[in-house]
Formats: structure tokens, C-alpha cells, sequence
């Protein structure tokens, strides 16, 4: 307020007594409108509209470098992104083509020591895909019945996987749908592998969602995160199946996290790898009640 008085020419007396008043009078002036804002708010609402208006034009002239200015920052940004991003890929695309001729010498030198072996070829995969539509997730039983039977070459014994790992083993089919005994019921024996010190154990579940690791030697020196896998002994499961990771070492066997959340599967994956004559068939309930009766009757069969 002072510079503008000097601006303006004003004597000291005169400027004194505009300083004095200046105070009040905005004060007064500030009070005034919020008061008649108050008392008439459709007339200060088309004031400010109108003031808005007249305003947009220079604001939007005003906005426009400093959005401009924003693209090309996000457009550095993106530059500098995409080329970091091209010298990552690059990076690994030089490193994928190096495991590519390892792989490719691995490969031939497998099918050489193959033919030196005379070793026979395992039979190949065939698979059907089914969905789930039930889950005995209880206290006493961990199966999931899935929507295809005898009708579609569904067998007992064959394995259920999904794209992560091993969920289990169809235990019961029928003509159109099967029950699918999963790695975690209590009744599932599964002999795997522990990759990392290479030690064969039997993956038992207890209806838990962890299985545990049981007839292991002592000081095998398993860790948490060790990856575990089908050992193929027993004949029903193929070598090298992915099952899961220990989770912990804690207690009287080690527990096992198995790759596939049982209870979100939708879809399952019935693998047939030519090993479903490995289980023994179950004995018919009408033959087990036949010999109870003739135990009981003391005849013989056949004999009348």
C-alpha cells in the first residue's frame, strides 16, 4: 500500500491517513460480500460464472505450453523406458541363445547315448481336459470330481495336473464323471524326489494343505524352498512331475506347499502317461460279499 502511494504522489500526511483507512475498508469491503453471498447466492454463483467464463480462454492460452511440456516429459520418460527396456531384452535374448545351443548339444548328446544304451523310449502322453464340478474339500476326504468318465478315456490311476503341477490321481470313474484324489488326502502315497540334495522320500498328505515328507535319511540336509518332484517309482506316476516346495523343516517331517491351490482349480488336466495298469484293481463288493457267505455257510464255492 505504501508503494503505491509513492506511485501515486501522495505527501506523508496523506498517505498516513490512506493506510489507516485502507485496513478497515478492505475488511468492511471483505465482510460486505461474503454477507451479500450469503443473502443472494444465485446472483455471486452467476458473478463467478461469468467471471469463469471471461477467465477460460486466457487460462486454457495459459495451460497449453505447460501441457505441452508435460508430453514431451512423458515422452523422455518413455524414450529413456523403451530404450532400457531394448537393452534388457537384448540382454537376454543373447543369454537365451546361449542355454538354446547348450540345449541343442544336451539334446543330441541324449539321443547318441540313448542309441548306445538300446534304452527304450517312454511311451507318449496323451491327455483330456476336464472341469471340476465338485470339491469334497472336508474333514475327512480332499477329492474333486471332474465331468468326464469311461466315455471320454478316463482310467483309474491316471494323473490330474493342472499347468502349475500334480493335483492328484483319479481314484474313482464312472461312465461320465471321475473322483480325483488329491497329493493332500489322507489316504495319497506319492514317492518323490527333493531336488536340491537329491533325496527320494514318499510325499504322505494328512488332510492338511501342506503334505509332509516321511522315510527320509537323517541329515539330508533339506532346506526351505527346495523343490520337489516324482521320483516314478511305485509305477504310477512318470519321473520329474513338479509337486511343490518345502515349506518349512520344522517338526517331525518336513511340510510341502504344493504349486496348485486345490481349492481355486476349475480345470483339470487327466494325463494319461501309460502307467494306469500300475495300481491293483479294486476287489467287487459282490465278490467280497460272496465269500462272506460262504465263509459263514461253511460251503465251498461252487460245490451245491
Amino acid at each position: 500500500m505504501a508503494r503505491a502511494c509513492e506511485v501515486i504522489g501522495l505527501s506523508p500526511p496523506r498517505r498516513a491517513a490512506v493506510q489507516r483507512v485502507s485496513l478497515p475498508l478492505l475488511v468492511f469491503v471483505s465482510a460486505t460480500m461474503i454477507v451479500l453471498g450469503k443473502a443472494d447466492q444465485i446472483l455471486f454463483e452467476s458473478l463467478r460464472a461469468s467471471v469463469t467464463d471471461t477467465a477460460a480462454p486466457a487460462l486454457d492460452v495459459l495451460s497449453r505450453p505447460v501441457a505441452a511440456l508435460g508430453h514431451l516429459v512423458d515422452r523422455a520418460r518413455d524414450f529413456v523406458a523403451v530404450y532400457q527396456d531394448n537393452a534388457r531384452l537384448a540382454e537376454e535374448n543373447e543369454r537365451l541363445l546361449t542355454w538354446q545351443q547348450a540345449a541343442l548339444g544336451l539334446a543330441s548328446e541324449n539321443a547318441r547315448l540313448r542309441e548306445l544304451l538300446k534304452l527304450t523310449p517312454e511311451p507318449p502322453a496323451t491327455f483330456i481336459t476336464a472341469r471340476v464340478i465338485a470339491n469334497s474339500g472336508g474333514a475327512y476326504v480332499r477329492s474333486l470330481m471332474v465331468y468326464a468318465g469311461h466315455e471320454n478315456g478316463v482310467v483309474r490311476g491316471q494323473a490330474a495336473m493342472t499347468g502349475e503341477g500334480l493335483v492328484g490321481r483319479v481314484s474313482e470313474v464312472g461312465s461320465r464323471a471321475a473322483r480325483v484324489l488329491l497329493v493332500t488326502d489322507l489316504n495319497s502315497r506319492v514317492p518323490v524326489i527333493v531336488e536340491g540334495p537329491q533325496q527320494r522320500a514318499l510325499l504322505a498328505g494328512d488332510n492338511s494343505e501342506r503334505p509332509n515328507l516321511r522315510y527320509l535319511d537323517a541329515g539330508t540336509g533339506i532346506k526351505i524352498g527346495d523343490r520337489v518332484v516324482t521320483s516314478g517309482q511305485g509305477g504310477v506316476f512318470p519321473p520329474g512331475l513338479p509337486v511343490g516346495i518345502v515349506a518349512s523343516v520344522d517338526g517331525e517331517a518336513p511340510r510341502v506347499e504344493p504349486y496348485v491351490e486345490m481349492s481355486r482349480v476349475e480345470y483339470l488336466r487327466i494325463v494319461d502317461y501309460g502307467l494306469a495298469n500300475g495300481l491293483p484293481n479294486p476287489v467287487p463288493v459282490a465278490s467280497r460279499s460272496g465269500r462272506r457267505a460262504d465263509a459263514s455257510t461253511g460251503d465251498q464255492p461252487g460245490r451245491r
